[in-house]
């Protein structure tokens, strides 16, 4: 089984993980992070828990202002997905970026909805509906990324630009060569928005976000799509493919997503729970819960390392893995104790987070911890204090709970490793001779 996976299944993952599209949408979104880390702390600022505080804050005006900056991070999520994903598509091309990426943001400009009626029946044009440039434009924004930047790749690969000569400066070269290309593709994309307008009376983002994403998100939203994605990550680390990575890659856009719509509903002034729409997997379910301490939860097995172990290489191990744990880092153990290609770690590791996985979406549907809205927080930030900054003490002792689990699931896999390589140890002690040189 194990041969037919290496020979078989990971070959086939790397090649679909190595593709284009997929490195865009990983590389891509993460040009997200910074806004959505920098609107976090206005977030937090704009909803301090101590009451007398907010209420202050309020009276003084200052809460206005602090939404306006959360405005101006949260909600335009998928206008830098869109720049972020067409230019490393672009980038992985060998091509001029920057002018595929303008090019991919007009379009999808171009492609949602551009008026918005009040409340009193009134129609008002010429704008940019944030709902839309946020969390509910999220796929729109990567299906539009991907084909502009494979398009805008196509014309300049088949030299079907304008071609100036030698020595003109680079940025005025750059601007020629991308004018052909914008005109096709901005034609292209104003028939799909005549098509979807005058024959659908919609637009391309709306469809896209009715027919596509509303039944992705209620997929991963599923106790059974997010099983599947917290087996998935440790799945492949066992076999030394960076599952983190891939799996976050691939996800995070609906995650994201996921999280921006939460936080639109407290936006609307309403409580935030699964009746009113909210959703259970967030980015934060799986960055601050499922990968906490890094891959596999693994600071329940540090820990033994560090306060059980009696195998001395077990025991340094710990103590050099322990601080990187706090911080969400764990591949000093990943490839030093190894769990990597390890069968006797191999279970403990992937049952964990499908264990956390379990217990954190029950607790969420159940109302026993709040629903994540769009407080992000540096995956580095330790355990605890990041469920606290994201949910509260609740998904504070959450975190908590989760961790202890992880040592006894850990514990009679590590403590027989530890034997054995005890064992392996003491006789190495007693025939020198018989080590390697």
């Amino acid at each position: 089984m194990g041969k037919w996976i290496n020979e078989h299944l990971i070959p086939k993952i790397l090649a679909f993980v190595n593709t284009k599209a997929v490195q865009s949408i990983k590389d891509g979104m993460v040009y997200t992070m910074p806004l959505l880390i920098v609107g976090s702390i206005f977030l937090i600022l704009a909803n301090l828990p101590v009451k007398q505080a907010a209420d202050a804050l309020a009276a003084a005006g200052i809460t206005t202002i602090l939404s306006q900056a959360c405005g101006a991070t949260f909600n335009i999520s998928a206008i830098i997905a869109v720049i972020g994903i067409s230019y490393t598509y672009v980038k992985l091309e060998k091509q001029e970026p920057l002018s595929g990426s303008m090019i991919a943001l007009a379009v999808f400009l171009l492609l949602q909805p551009s008026s918005v009626q009040t409340e009193s029946g009134d129609l008002v044009s010429n704008i940019i509906n944030k709902d839309w440039t946020a969390g509910k434009g999220m796929i729109g924004a990567i299906i539009i990324g991907l084909l502009v930047g494979y398009l805008y790749s196509w014309f300049l690969k088949k030299n079907i630009k304008i071609k100036m000569p030698n020595g003109v400066p680079a940025g005025v070269a750059n601007a020629f060569s991308a004018l052909i290309p914008a005109v096709a593709i901005v034609i292209l994309a104003t028939i799909i928005h005549g098509i979807f307008s005058m024959g659908l009376h919609t637009t391309a983002i709306e469809a896209i976000y009715k027919i596509i994403q509303t039944p992705l998100q209620g997929m991963t939203d599923s106790l059974g799509g997010a099983l599947l994605m917290c087996f998935t990550g440790p799945f492949l680390w066992i076999f030394g493919v960076h599952g983190t990575t891939i799996v976050g890659g691939v996800m995070s856009g609906l995650l994201q997503a996921n999280s921006l719509e939460n936080q639109a509903i407290l936006d609307k002034g309403l409580e935030l729970t699964v009746a009113n729409g909210g959703h259970i997997v967030t980015a934060q379910f799986y960055d601050l819960f499922i990968n906490v301490t890094g891959a596999g939860l693994t600071i329940g097995l540090v820990i033994y390392l560090v306060a059980f172990a009696k195998a001395k290489q077990f025991r340094t191990l710990g103590k050099l893995e322990l601080i990187p744990a706090l911080f969400n880092i764990n591949e000093p153990i990943m490839f030093g104790l190894p769990i990597v290609m390890n069968p006797m770690l191999a279970v403990p590791f992937i049952l964990m987070p499908v264990i956390a996985c379990v217990l954190q979406y029950f607790a969420l549907a159940t109302g026993l911890c709040p629903l994540y809205a769009g407080v992000m927080v540096p995956w580095t930030c330790p355990p605890i204090i990041s469920g606290f900054l994201v949910g509260g003490w609740r998904s504070a002792l959450l975190q908590i709970v989760i961790l202890t689990i992880s040592f006894f699931v850990y514990m009679p896999f590590i403590r027989r490793l530890d034997r054995e390589t005890l064992a392996a140890e003491a006789a190495a002690e007693a025939n020198p001779e018989d080590e390697d040189w």
